[in-house]
């Protein structure tokens, strides 16, 4: 009796492997893997002219390109498409498009770039591994949503900072203003005065690197004198010197996106395409960070969850959490215990560990690489376990 089974889908790497257990030669391997690897890829703002060229391109190359009607008549000024096909299609119909006009090269220079990024995980600046990181959360703030005014006191903050190293922790975010949704900002003074003594003890005694939670200037040079490795920034350096000062300081930085403001945030979000809008947002700002002189393998980006976003909007930057790698920077998700878990599982901060934990395992299939926590050892645990069953 015949049997047919229909398989996951698979990268390019487990590809060549099930080419091989079927007994193909590496000529053949070679040829075939590239044609099992499906991508679809979308891109904006196209002249209608072009998006018609990429149409026929890759229907002689024997993908597919999905234009809008009024694209096909000429109607339209600018057009939105969405590519489909191998990576043998893309190859032949990009190459042919290097040849094109309408800006078709920078298309197809784009269009390999993005497939290229999507398809290697990338290396987190503090360590240059490709792996998912544990970042260990320690807000020495009176109000935080979870554990508020639990590390107030320097010592408290600094033997938390050690359990999270012990327990595996790769890098420690210290921040000393909460930004849980209706919070108020706090002058500069006050957070200096919070966080400083706790980066100086800690930096003197874990060995793991420190992030800041700051989006001001001022709290993030005294953060680095004090011996902190890196900037995490909610307004991805929208406040004025941010960027210059990060530039100068020369440390990785960590851009989020946030719909309004820590106060106003949760004020009824609102988004037409919640993912597009997302990645338009970080990539802008990203070419920002790299036009005021910060490094690009300095950079790592966070879609804020929770951060202006309603349930349907977290759920869905989860769920296609693997986009944004396409952009080519790591990825940060910090979901830990977050307010949109206890939508659904209906319970307070403090019961919505396994919650987070099933987000996590989430994050890292699709790639992410640094996983923001308050509970260190559970997350690692999670990491290990869906990192194994990703290098079967």
């Amino acid at each position: 009796m015949f049997e047919a089974r229909v398989l996951s889908r698979k990268s390019e790497q487990e590809l060549v492997r099930l080419l091989s257990d079927i007994g193909c030669d590496v000529r053949g391997i070679d040829i075939m893997a590239p044609k099992g690897v499906y991508h679809l890829v979308v891109a904006r703002d196209l002249d209608p002219r072009a998006a018609n060229i990429v149409k026929q391109e890759f229907l002689s190359a024997g993908g597919e390109v999905a234009v809008s009607w009024s694209a096909l008549n000429l109607s339209e000024e600018s057009s939105q498409i969405l590519m489909m096909g191998t990576k043998t299609h893309y190859r032949i119909a990009l190459k042919k498009l290097e040849e094109q006009p309408f800006d078709l090269p920078e298309l197809a220079e784009e269009v390999n770039r993005a497939i290229d990024s999507f398809t290697k995980p990338k290396p987190f600046p503090l360590t240059g591994e490709r792996r998912t990181h544990i970042m260990g959360i320690i807000n020495v703030t009176p109000d935080s949503f979870y554990g508020g005014g639990k590390l107030m006191e320097v010592e408290a903050a600094v033997e938390e900072a050690k359990r999270m190293e012990e327990m595996g922790a790769d890098v420690i975010d210290v921040g000393g203003e909460s930004t849980r949704p209706g919070s108020e900002s706090i002058p500069v003074e006050e957070e200096i005065s919070r966080i400083v003594p706790v980066i100086e003890q800690t930096s003197s005694e874990v060995d793991i690197p420190i992030s800041v939670d700051t989006y001001k200037p001022e709290v993030a040079e005294a953060a680095v004198d004090a011996g902190c490795d890196m900037i995490n920034d909610i307004y991805a350096l929208r406040k004025d010197g941010m960027g210059e000062m990060v530039a100068q300081l020369d440390v990785p930085v960590v851009l989020m996106h946030m719909q309004g403001t820590p106060k106003t945030m949760q004020e009824a979000p609102f988004y037409e395409d919640v993912i597009g809008e997302i990645y338009s947002f970080l990539n802008e700002r990203a070419s920002y960070a790299v036009d005021v002189g910060i490094a690009k393998e300095k950079i790592i980006i966070d879609p804020g969850i929770g951060f202006g976003k309603r349930l349907e909007d977290n759920l869905e930057i989860i769920n296609r959490l693997e986009e944004f790698n396409s952009m080519g920077y790591p990825i940060l998700l910090g979901a830990s215990r977050k307010s949109f878990l206890g939508e659904i599982l209906n319970k307070d901060a403090e019961e919505r560990l396994f919650g987070t934990l099933g987000i996590s395992a989430a994050a890292v299939q699709k790639n992410a690489s640094v996983l923001r926590v308050h509970d260190v050892s559970e997350n690692l645990d999670v990491v290990k376990a869906v990192e194994a069953l990703k290098r079967l």
